[in-house]
């Protein structure tokens, strides 16, 4: 290299715009004998280095490069790793072994799987990994940032001062590497990124960090290096054979930050496991879904808005104490679902938003990058790194921090380009069409990553619309989720429980038109947390009547989910009544437990629950058409629906009065002969009714409703009756 273009590299250095600092720093050839030292110190008054012997020997400082130093030495003085110490102007010094005396630490098959966006494991290429490189122990940072004309990691190690670690660019990839020795686990860390396009100079954390700060601090933490020490491996054999759809599936949906708290303050992992988990096995759920705990800085946005995607939050802990949670979990017997983000993402200039100056994980457009109704930013999914990204994600809570499931938010957004737009702020797709073809790939490449890499466990889509073959595979033309949420069911039945009973006979369909659709695709029956948030109202005070008429819908209304065809989803709170709206910022009313009427809605979902897991009636057949029957679906004027729910081996019947009149003697089509067994009322006095529970029934030979025989039943005012043949 000739002085002049020595001079235009050492100038960059400092000006800090340098691609490469590998090739002026650190230790290069001056001819067969001699090399020569460069390093740029700019905090520093001396450097010394080290020769093989440990003698130690002075750089020079550089007259026309402040900060830089050098010393040109004979070869077989120097070591493959040179030792600098470093002196500042308060007279103290400290050692560091030279990171730019390193080779690149990501490999050419790294490199290329992420640019074909197969790169699966990608939190083992970009973010921090504690390593060994030849005997020396630092940390690799490395970050995608292709429009980029100098990027630096910047942390409590070198006083956040982005002069001091520039990193190299790894050929035409975009990806930014570097490794400094003596770092450690738990220091913070950003990337400082100059674009190239803006001139501006920006302050990121980092995308694929695994621990961050508590918000409102942002920056990285180096992770543990040392894999956590799980002892669910019976579980994960269980799960990797587990025929989720013919077998029960309830899920207790739960917000961490607000189940309950202790004195105000959140509940640790720890104390989450050490009462959430008992709770829930007590309620007879068989999984939780946590609302997002990926890493986010708004706790208003309850998750939805995430900065981290492949950390847990730091609000409630270290992903070790999450990991914990989750172990403990499959301890109980209790499987653990993640609500995740892949349709948007926040503007935070911190985060991904023009992470390098350039539209790198959004669109540029913003009538294809913007979310107008939440103020984020959309994912452009045909970004083969972009979907990299996203995917290495869902991969990594599955494969390293062992959750057994997801719920994909806002699945409508993703597929419909004009999705809450007015004419002429979208752009249609190549066919001139509505749909998201690119986002329709990423979803059936993600569902089949994920389900065929990792059995037994589920993708749930939280999908609004009648978008067609949601939960069929992608070779049949499906996106290829497992389930999709039935969110017409929970529509048309909250509109229909909160009409006043005697309005219910001019909204009959509402409760039946679901079952023209009910077997077209793998449903979840959710009362979620959007049904009672916003000015929507909890759940019991969406119900008409007095205090005791509105509890007994409730009952009814739980009865309905649990009995109708598919899994079942509650939102917390709602196993006990919650009668406020709910709030993120304050914990659930448990005060309200000390009250009759909401300890039946606690008793009754546990009955529920134990009924639905132990009745292979009830879930067995749950995709199936021939798995429900109506016995009459016509009796508009008297409200009362009646259907058989059909096993591989039983029949269950079940019966509902929808009005607070009772119906005695109240005759029901039966599918056999003989005498019936009440397995629940939910007009128990134990569930807060008032007792008038019918009696054991016989059902008599001849044709009624369709079926062969029929029997007479009292049926309370608002209850639900599920009988079961006393043969069974």
């Amino acid at each position: 290299m000739d002085q002049n273009s020595m001079d235009n590299d050492l100038r960059a250095i400092i000006e800090s715009r340098h691609h490469d600092p590998h090739r002026v720093l650190g230790v290069h050839a001056v001819d067969d004998e001699n090399l020569r030292l460069t390093t740029y110190q700019p905090q520093a008054t001396g450097v010394d280095t080290f020769d093989r012997d440990g003698e130690r020997i002075s750089l020079s400082a550089s007259t026309d490069f402040p900060g830089i130093f050098q010393a040109t030495l004979p070869r077989n003085w120097v070591p493959d790793h040179p030792r600098f110490e470093i002196s500042l102007p308060n007279g103290h010094t400290y050692e560091i072994v030279d990171p730019y005396s390193f080779m690149p630490t990501v490999g050419e098959l790294d490199l290329h799987l992420f640019a074909e966006g197969k790169h699966l494991q990608l939190w083992q290429m970009l973010g921090a990994q504690v390593l060994s490189v030849d005997d020396v122990v630092g940390v690799r940072f490395a970050v995608w940032a292709p429009n980029a004309e100098r990027v630096s990691v910047v942390g409590s190690f070198n006083d956040w001062d982005g002069r001091r670690h520039p990193m190299r660019v790894l050929g035409g990839s975009g990806v930014w590497e570097i490794f400094i020795p003596g770092l450690a686990v738990g220091d913070l860390y950003k990337y400082e990124i100059h674009s190239r396009l803006t001139g501006e100079t920006t302050l990121r954390t980092d995308p694929v960090g695994r621990a961050f700060e508590m918000r409102p601090d942002t920056a990285a933490i180096v992770p543990d290096f040392h894999p956590f020490e799980w002892s669910d491996e019976d579980w994960l054999n269980r799960r990797e054979h587990w025929q989720w759809d013919r077998q029960p599936l309830s899920i207790y949906e739960v917000h961490l930050g607000s189940w309950r708290r202790r004195d105000g303050d959140f509940l640790s992992y720890d104390e989450l496991a050490d009462q959430l988990i008992p709770y829930v096995q007590e309620r007879g759920f068989t999984h939780i879904e946590l609302m997002p705990v990926t890493e986010h800085p708004f706790d208003g946005s309850w998750g939805y808005q995430t900065t981290g995607y492949f950390a847990p939050t730091s609000r409630f802990g270290s992903p070790d104490a999450f990991c914990r949670f989750v172990d403990r979990a499959h301890a109980a017997g209790i499987g653990v679902i993640l609500d995740w983000v892949p349709a948007h993402f926040p503007r935070d200039e911190f985060a991904l938003a023009r992470f390098d100056g350039s539209a790198l994980y959004e669109h540029e457009d913003p009538r294809r990058g913007e979310h107008r109704d939440w103020g984020t930013l959309i994912f452009n999914f045909g970004r083969r790194e972009v979907q990299n990204f996203l995917i290495a994600s869902a991969q990594y809570w599955i494969e390293q921090l062992h959750v057994d499931g997801l719920r994909v938010d806002a699945v409508a957004s993703m597929l419909y380009l004009d999705y809450s737009r007015n004419a002429g702020d979208w752009l249609p797709n190549q066919h001139g069409g509505r749909e998201n073809l690119e986002a329709i790939e990423f979803l059936q490449t993600l569902n089949h990553t994920i389900l065929s890499r990792n059995p037994g466990t589920l993708v749930m889509a939280e999908e609004s619309t009648a978008w067609p073959m949601v939960s069929k595979p992608p070779e049949m033309g499906g996106l290829g989720f497992s389930l999709k949420w039935n969110m017409g069911w929970m529509n048309d039945s909250l509109s229909y429980f909160s009409e006043d009973p005697i309005n219910r006979p001019h909204h009959h369909n509402l409760l039946t038109f679901s079952l023209l659709y009910a077997f077209s695709e793998n449903f979840i029956l959710p009362l979620s947390h959007d049904e009672v948030v916003h000015g929507k109202r909890a759940l019991p005070a969406k119900m008409p009547g007095d205090e005791h008429q509105r509890f007994a819908n409730l009952r009814l209304l739980l009865a309905w989910q649990y009995t109708f065809p598919g899994k079942k989803l509650l939102f917390m709170g709602t196993e006990f009544g919650q009668g406020n709206e709910w709030s993120h910022a304050r914990e659930l009313d448990w005060w309200m437990l000390d009250y009759p009427l909401h300890q039946g809605i606690q008793a009754l979902v546990d009955q529920l629950n134990f009924t639905y897991r132990h009745e292979p009636t009830l879930h067995e057949r749950d995709f199936e058409p021939g798995g429900f029957e109506w016995v009459d679906c016509n009796d508009r004027n008297q409200s009362v629906i009646s259907f058989l729910r059909h096993g591989h081996f039983q029949t269950l019947l079940v019966v509902f009065n929808f009005t607070p009149v009772d119906r005695p003697g109240y005759r029901v089509g039966a599918p056999r002969p003989g005498r019936y067994q009440v397995m629940l009322s939910t007009d128990s006095e134990g569930f807060g009714g008032s007792g008038r529970n019918p009696a054991p029934t016989a059902a008599e030979d001849g044709p009624f409703h369709g079926q062969p025989c029929s029997l007479t039943i009292d049926l309370p005012g608002l209850s639900a009756v599920i009988l079961k043949p006393a043969g069974d």
